[in-house]
């Protein structure tokens, strides 16, 4: 019997059976996600009003300190904030999110989508992905909205345009990271077979195992920039330690703003290494309207706001030897990205068991294609990344703070592209010369790299 000829009465009990079945799990996901946001908000809270405590000017009371952790909390999300009460009157936005802000959030979304996701016991039947992801997203979103109608009456007052479609994202990012912790990474296991030789070279790279490999040769060509990008930043801060520490003790005599300003420096520290990156690019960064600071020159204009990041930042001139190093960076960068699609390209075969082992080399142009996806795997990553670390701090001169993204994700493309792909070829090729030819082992003398091509 099919399920056309069954009554409405009889599909709507079946209907009401299986949503009775999915309830419990589901509300289980929906009060996960709310956890995870409450223990959030609540460790923001816990820092702030320590803070608060300790300050001898604790004029906003309780209420607004309250407010204060539910707004940077939301700034952790990336919402936009808008300070009403300026001394000119103007209100001013506040949109440099201090990304360190976003990992407890971010870590606590994926723990509870684990959690979820994983059965309590071994006969315990298994939650749907699907279930897991929205029901967590469902719950913390819920929170976050609460949260975010709560601070629209505080002294930071967040975007609600931005709340509606930053908070979600960031749940739905973590709870899949999560998900895909428990559930395994069987969609990504390459093929034994190999890419078929009829397909062409970018629709070969984008099937199978070899999408994978370009994504993961792409997040390690971007993980060696911001590597880059921290050593530049530790460098800067080492050879300015001097206006650096002047400008943290010129800020405030008191321990606890010592204390908050030491905390907002550490919450920046990944933006630092962002700008790190993007000057190693070449694209540079913004400290202000009009500004740019390249390895080829700096112009910060007038005098920065005193803080200790904004310290390090490279004085006003044209670049020297040793700006123009950085491009080291990026060329370390493009060359990983081609070592990864040349290592998944032609596997090494001296172990001789296992499926990596069987599995035949790639054509030239599935290799070609796989490094230029991984390029552009870069270019997005490092074009979010850039988002992502810059944005304002008010109005007029910091009005523009950070890499501009496209520049910054254009830029990791080109180099990307125009050193991995070779690289990727050599490399196969070299692997393919040196490794101990299967038709030689019989004693045939048979040379079988014939096809390197």
């Amino acid at each position: 019997m099919t399920d056309d000829s069954l009554s409405p009465a009889v599909r709507l009990r079946a209907l009401a059976a299986r949503l009775r079945d999915r309830s419990p799990a589901l509300a289980g996901c929906l009060f996960g996600g709310a956890v995870a946001a409450g223990l959030s908000l609540g460790a923001y809270a816990v820092v702030v009003m320590a803070l608060w405590i300790g300050s001898p000017y604790p004029d906003s009371g309780p209420g607004g300190a309250t407010g204060t952790a539910v707004s940077l909390w939301l700034l952790g999300h990336g919402v936009g904030l808008t300070r009403a009460d300026t001394l000119t009157g103007v209100p001013a936005p506040l949109g440099l999110t201090p990304l360190l802000l976003a990992l407890l959030p971010f870590w606590l979304v994926r723990r509870a989508a684990r959690d979820a996701a994983e059965p309590e016991t071994p006969q315990a039947p298994e939650i749907p992905g699907r279930t897991v992801v929205w029901g967590i997203t469902g719950g913390y979103t819920a929170v976050g909205a609460l949260a975010a109608l709560y601070a629209t009456g505080g002294e930071l007052r967040p975007t609600l345009r931005e709340a509606a479609w930053h908070l979600p994202l960031l749940a739905l990012a973590a709870a899949l990271t999560g998900l895909r912790s428990v559930r395994g990474r069987a969609a990504d296991a390459p093929s034994p077979a190999g890419p078929d030789a009829r397909i062409g070279g970018v629709r070969a790279a984008l099937a199978g195992g070899r999408g994978a490999t370009a994504c993961r040769a792409g997040l390690a060509a971007a993980l060696a920039l911001a590597g880059g990008g921290a050593v530049l930043v530790g460098l800067s801060l080492t050879l300015h330690w001097e206006p650096a520490r002047a400008s943290y003790l010129m800020l405030t005599d008191v321990w606890t703003g010592r204390l908050a300003v030491l905390l907002l420096a550490l919450a920046l520290l990944p933006n630092a290494v962002i700008w790190g990156a993007a000057y190693a690019l070449g694209t540079g960064f913004q400290v202000g309207t009009g500004t740019l600071v390249t390895p080829l020159a700096a112009t910060s204009g007038p005098a920065l706001p005193p803080f200790p990041l904004l310290a390090a930042v490279p004085p006003d001139g044209p670049g020297a030897p040793l700006t123009w190093a950085c491009a080291a960076i990026p060329v370390l960068a493009g060359t990983t990205a081609g070592w990864f699609t040349a290592r998944a390209a032609a596997p090494d075969r001296s172990s001789g068991t296992g499926t990596e082992g069987a599995r035949s080399p790639w054509p030239a142009s599935v290799t070609a294609a796989t490094a230029a996806l991984a390029a552009l795997v870069t270019g997005l990553v490092c074009a979010g990344a850039a988002r992502a670390a810059g944005g304002p701090l008010g109005t007029g001169r910091l009005a523009e703070l950070g890499p501009v993204w496209w520049a910054a994700g254009g830029a990791a493309l080109a180099w990307t592209l125009l050193l991995g792909v070779p690289t990727a070829l050599a490399l196969r090729a070299w692997r393919l010369r040196t490794r101990k030819p299967r038709g030689t082992e019989a004693g045939g003398g048979r040379l079988a790299g014939a096809g390197l091509f």
